[in-house]
């Protein structure tokens, strides 16, 4: 019986991480892993932390937040755009072969989404604690809900495209509330260049 069904959820409710209904490739043995596929775990666990043994995603989430940090160091705007573009597409091929290897399609072992959303979430922001702490904890709550399309990309897309972009919307919808406390003052600094600094001066207007 499926988490749904024995819940009563209706077949679009958001599927806890680790749920598949791919479940059509047998997970491989380790021993028989090549380089590229021991690479793709790593990068895809997020270097280990989806190997926590429980709540994976929330682990992966603040393991990310120290790499958050040292991309809100790149300048200018465009070189954070670059290096996050970058990640997400090698987290999307990652997450697909990690998700083959592990026999499940969104594994909880899989923690490179979390990463590319909360790099989403708190990007071209001023690195506060405040900021820390309301990305990590608003980002985890549109992780969980899941708002259209994110839900789409959960429930319909079955690869490493679907178990990262649902991750990705999700930081696009927590990026705007962010970008909502930092316009009243909550986040402790205002966006001083690049494109955080024309949010704020549009937004002003």
């Amino acid at each position: 019986m499926t988490p749904a069904s024995a819940g009563g959820a209706g077949p679009n409710a958001p599927r806890p991480k680790g749920e598949s209904s791919d479940r059509s490739a047998p997970a491989a043995t380790a021993a028989s892993w090549s380089l590229s596929d021991r690479l793709a775990v790593v990068w895809s666990s997020g270097f280990g932390a989806g190997y926590f043994p429980f709540a994976s995603g929330t682990f992966g989430t603040a393991a990310a937040m120290p790499l958050a940090w040292a991309l809100s160091l790149v300048r200018p705007w465009w070189g954070w755009a670059l290096a996050v573009a970058a990640y997400t597409a090698v987290s999307v091929a990652a997450a697909h072969r990690a998700g083959r290897l592990h026999g499940v399609v969104d594994s909880k072992r899989i923690v490179s989404d979390e990463f590319a959303g909360l790099f989403l979430t708190v990007g071209l922001l001023p690195f506060t604690w405040q900021t820390a702490v309301a990305g990590f904890f608003v980002f985890r709550l549109f992780d969980v809900v899941k708002p259209w399309p994110a839900s789409f990309f959960d429930r319909k897309v079955h690869n490493g495209f679907g178990v990262t972009f649902d991750d990705v919307i999700a930081g696009v919808y927590a990026r705007i509330v962010l970008e909502v406390l930092s316009r009243l003052g909550w986040l402790g600094a205002m966006p001083d260049d690049g494109v955080g600094a024309l949010l704020s001066r549009l937004l002003s207007s």
